[in-house]
């Protein structure tokens, strides 16, 4: 039947039954109507609580923040040398005063110098002609290319002997300039025949030969190399090639501070050794310096440590490292220093800590030899940041509360906000400010309210608000404890109080919401039910019009044909 569409009987006078269906539907939907409006109306109250909820937990962090950090705890070092190198660091409840630290003596690291020239000269003999600048052990690799000697070009190419440049460098200065290799020395030397002065160098050349044979003007006819030439190769070949005096072969073991370390001439180069050492739990950094030609270890940490070297294969010995091959161990240094005009105190390391000075919390890591003035202080602007954040969190619930429980009245209109009536909700406000200002029971300190530190209330508002900023200040520059025991005292403070208090308060909004949600689950059933007795109602009333116009055509139909029959039989 929901297919037909006939809203008039068939007769002279239209009756719109279909509109009488509707009004008869909507005269019962009414109690729809208002249980429809009712669920609106928790749903705003469940919303109006669910933001109110939000900033009772806001608040609450606020608080729990205090407590996890430590706040009232937090200080500050301050030196009296404006552009101070020393790093300070300071704990909670570092003890607030002046540290005069006079620094006499920095730590320093303990080493065990290798002996210079531990690298094999460029040629065993002065007679270089069979040494090719390709395998020179030089510390810089010589490149290819032109130098310059007296305004004359030289060209070499790293296939040439050493005795070949010598003859080049001849050659191009028409005799006057001669070169030699000096065994013993391990050096060259450049000589003009006819005393004037030798001159190497000019901007275009291309080869690195004069500065690989460290050969430098000096204003004379004779130029030597400036220091041994021959060095230790370290990436270039291995262990076994690598250029050292004494030379080395096969596989070995040596120890260090009883770490033991093995190499193989044949596989390893001297950098993979030196890498070995260096990633061990040995304790020490091992180096070259090419200039030196020397080998050095040095302790990982500062201070007057020593260190033990066990060379059972030889290479530490043919790298200059043991004593019995020319090394030297330099002990390392303990740090010194005083406090405020005291004892003189060491410490291994340049970072001085409690653990040396016994200042509890304090870490100053010194670099010079000088005086400072150190200020611990409290950190008065952390902790009132904090203490802001508090009180915006607090006026932001109390806001809130206030805003959906207000009555307005307007003239003669009164007008109720959504959670307006609501007594419960109403007495939130009360005891949040009951939790805020009631004075804390059993404590020692200045500090038992907020009024003490510059905070009350707004008398217009109820909120809070800092009207004493500087007493605030003071409070927590000068007596920090105070602070922190107002505030964090365990069970009783301001911080364990708020926060128990709220937690009641958020479980009382829960319950609220909790209780509205199952009124509109029960309200939905209702209107269900409602709706469907509505549909049956319709259908009904559709299908009693429907057979009355049914009848009545059925009528219509039989009066036209008994017309017709009358007609027919009065006209015959």
């Amino acid at each position: 039947m929901a297919g037909i569409q006939v809203s008039g009987l068939i007769s002279s006078s239209s009756f719109d039954w279909k509109a009488i269906v509707d009004q008869l539907i909507a005269a019962e939907s009414i109690p729809v109507t208002k249980l429809t409006a009712e669920k609106t109306a928790n749903t705003d109250k469940t919303t109006a609580l669910n933001t109110i909820k939000t900033a009772l937990t806001e608040l609450q962090d606020s608080v729990q923040a205090m407590r996890a950090d430590n706040i009232f705890s937090l200080r500050t070092v301050s030196s009296n040398v404006a552009a101070t190198t020393w790093k300070t660091s300071s704990a909670s409840n570092t003890p607030v005063g002046a540290y005069a630290i006079a620094v006499s003596q920095l730590a320093t690291k303990a080493q065990q110098m290798g002996k210079s020239d531990v690298g094999a000269p460029l040629s065993a003999t002065n007679d270089v002609t069979g040494t090719t600048l390709a395998t020179l052990n030089t510390a810089t690799a010589i490149t290819a290319g032109k130098f310059t000697v007296n305004g004359a070009q030289v060209t070499v190419a790293t296939t040439a002997s050493l005795q070949d440049v010598f003859n080049a460098i001849s050659s191009a200065t028409g005799g006057d300039v001669v070169g030699s290799y000096d065994a013993t020395a391990d050096k060259i030397t450049l000589h003009s025949g006819s005393n004037a002065e030798v001159l190497l160098g000019s901007t275009v050349d291309t080869s690195n030969f004069l500065s690989a044979m460290k050969l430098a003007n000096n204003g004379g006819a004779t130029v030597a190399s400036g220091s041994k030439l021959g060095t230790v190769k370290l990436y270039t070949a291995t262990l076994a090639n690598s250029g050292l005096t004494t030379a080395v072969s096969g596989t070995g073991t040596f120890s260090i501070n009883g770490v033991a370390i093995s190499y193989n001439a044949s596989t390893d180069r001297m950098a993979d050794v030196l890498s070995r050492i260096n990633t061990s739990a040995a304790g020490v950094t091992a180096t070259y310096d090419s200039n030196n030609d020397r080998f050095s270890l040095t302790n990982t940490t500062t201070g007057d440590t020593g260190m033990s070297i066990t060379d059972t294969s030889g290479l530490l010995g043919a790298l200059g490292l043991t004593t019995g091959s020319g090394a030297a161990f330099a002990r390392g240094n303990n740090a010194q220093f005083t406090i405020n005009g005291g004892a003189t105190i060491t410490s291994m390391s340049n970072t001085l800590s409690a653990a040396a000075h016994g200042i509890t919390g304090l870490s100053v890591t010194v670099d010079t030899q000088s005086t400072q003035t150190l200020q611990v202080a409290s950190d008065s602007s952390s902790m009132a940041t904090y203490v802001q954040d508090f009180v915006a969190k607090f006026n932001a619930a109390q806001n809130l509360i206030e805003e959906n429980t207000k009555i307005t009245v307007s003239g003669t209109t009164v007008s109720g906000a959504v959670l307006a009536g609501n007594r419960e909700v109403e007495g939130w406000a009360k005891k949040l400010r009951s939790l805020a200002f009631d004075q804390i029971s059993g404590l020692t300190g200045s500090v038992k309210r907020l009024d003490h530190l510059g905070i009350d209330f707004n008398s217009t508002t109820g909120q809070l608000t800092i009207k004493e900023t500087d007493k605030l200040a003071n409070a927590l520059a000068d007596d920090p404890t105070s602070v922190s025991e107002f505030f964090l005292s365990a069970n009783t403070g301001l911080v364990a109080k708020m926060y128990s208090g709220l937690t009641t308060l958020m479980k009382d909004d829960t319950s609220q919401q909790n209780n509205l949600g199952k009124a509109n689950l029960s309200i939905d059933d209702q209107i269900t039910r409602l709706q469907a007795k509505l549909a049956a109602q319709r259908e009904a009333l559709t299908q009693s019009f429907i057979k009355m116009l049914d009848a009545q055509s059925a009528a219509e139909s039989q009066k036209k044909t008994l017309s017709n029959a009358f007609d027919t039989k009065t006209n015959n």
